[in-house]
């Protein structure tokens, strides 16, 4: 059977060209499709035809900004087995896991409508002294500009989502260059935007060789750069955004620790998800778990039994709770940091074993500080465990990574979650749950090395659009 060939998007307009990818399932190696990748050509009409339409985007009024998001809410809801069967074969998500992205990704699109209509300015106040009396001043948001939006594999549909959506909602036009790994999910969405009655040129999605990136974030119309990825990557491209607003959603480590006055059991069924869902590939998953000495062998106890318990299958087997890593070198590579840690001294308390691209759950103790799995992020399903006896303590060793997104926290102390969140540096502080916890109404983003900028809808929204001001002298 000949695989379906998949066109890119150019002016929301879909183009077959001579220039082929194909992309493999993940459930059993089989093609996919092949996917029509855009040349330099192809890059610079689309970014050019940005600059063109602008005008007409900001003209758009606040219903039909919203009614565009509706179609393509619409659209997901009713094709919402199929984006989800989608991502568990070509990012080998497992099916429940990826029916729980779709579900997130019509959140986004909701929220997106809902937002478009509620985008205010302010009347300001100016006649503050004598020099400023007599005039009246009003000050609105108003889309930024053309924006280049780069994506993810680990989350093809939601993370694509949290950037077009807000686009959409205040009338950016857009560039998406979706992961060479997972394009056909980003594609299948192109499909619904082709309904959502847009203007000309308002928007691309372009799988494309990484080489066209810097023509991208350099082109001089393009005022918005956002990129989800890895940390390396991120800051490497900022140094070529020069004079864009761009935002970065990186890397981390996530942290949790454990206070003995909780309910251990309870904590602990939220940890283990947190952290082997999807093969620990989030950049919020779980990789350090802090115990109070009092419960950690209690705690140490439920985590390796409940983590031994986790169903590795196929991604598209319904009882699968934790499938492949993205690929066989991802997988190699997690598998040389536990050795190099396990070789250093650390203790291998379940997991530790590589089939393929498939890796183990795996819990470590005792891991040196200096090892890549104490230091860096793993992105696997690999999480390492030490216990403590002093709250403020640990609050400094969770701060020694140079990464911060999300920090979990379950205690019951009032004082001691306020402490905490004080305290920590990190985007987002989850009291008694992961910090793998993301609702996407809320802003989302990292400080220090994990990134710039927020997401989520209404924050997204703010950092596409910028202030304009009208001032008037009426007396």
């Amino acid at each position: 059977m000949t695989a379906p060939r998949k066109p890119y998007y150019l002016f929301g307009k879909p183009e077959f060209r001579d220039t082929v990818r194909t992309v493999k399932s993940l459930q059993d190696g089989s093609i996919l499709a092949e996917v029509t990748y855009a040349d330099a050509q192809a890059v610079q009409q689309a970014l050019a035809a940005m600059t063109v339409v602008m005008p007409k985007m900001r003209k758009l009024s606040a219903i039909q900004r919203r009614k565009s998001c509706d179609v393509v809410y619409t659209g997901l809801l009713n094709r919402a087995e199929e984006f989800a069967r989608l991502i568990a074969q070509e990012a080998g998500k497992p099916i429940k896991t990826a029916r729980a992205e779709v579900a997130r990704a019509l959140t986004t699109f909701r929220l997106a409508m809902e937002e478009s209509t509620r985008i205010a300015g302010v009347q300001l106040p100016v006649d503050i002294d004598e020099r400023s009396e007599g005039y009246y001043c009003v000050v609105e948001r108003v889309a930024a500009g053309p924006a280049v939006f780069i994506t993810p594999f680990n989350f093809p549909l939601n993370l694509v989502a949290h950037k077009v959506a807000p686009a959409l909602a205040c009338g950016c036009p857009f560039l998406l260059k979706p992961s060479d790994r997972t394009p056909l999910t980003a594609l299948l969405l192109g499909e619904l935007l082709t309904q959502a009655n847009l203007p000309h040129g308002s928007w691309s999605i372009l799988p494309c060789d990484v080489q066209h990136v810097t023509t991208m974030v350099q082109y001089p119309g393009v005022r918005i750069v956002s990129f989800t990825g890895s940390v390396k990557v991120g800051w490497e491209l900022q140094t070529k955004a020069v004079g864009k607003h761009i935002l970065l959603e990186l890397g981390s480590n996530s942290a949790v620790v454990v206070e003995p006055d909780v309910d251990i059991t309870e904590a602990v069924s939220r940890i283990v998800p947190a952290a082997f869902g999807y093969a620990g590939q989030s950049c919020i998953s779980v990789q350090r778990i802090f115990l109070h000495h009092r419960i950690a062998p209690q705690a140490i106890k439920q985590l390796v039994e409940k983590t031994s318990a986790l169903r590795m299958g196929a991604p598209l087997d319904e009882s699968t709770d934790v499938s492949c890593m993205i690929d066989q070198d991802a997988a190699q590579r997690v598998e040389q940091w536990v050795h190099q840690a396990v070789d250093g001294g650390a203790k291998l308390l379940c997991g530790g074993r590589r089939d393929g691209a498939f890796y183990l759950p795996t819990l470590l103790t005792h891991v040196p500080p200096k090892a890549h799995l104490a230091c860096e992020e793993a992105f696997a399903p690999v999480a390492i465990i030490e216990e403590y006896e002093d709250f403020s303590q640990v609050l400094a060793k969770v701060n020694q990574s140079s990464l911060g997104i999300h920090a979990g926290i379950f205690t019951r102390d009032l004082f001691k979650a306020r402490q905490a969140f004080e305290t920590l540096q990190v985007g987002g502080v989850i009291i008694n749950d992961a910090p793998t916890v993301r609702i996407d109404a809320m802003p989302y983003g990292g400080v220090k090395q994990s990134g710039l900028g927020r997401e989520g809808v209404r924050f997204a929204i703010e950092e596409f659009c910028e202030l304009k001001t009208m001032l008037v002298r009426y007396a």
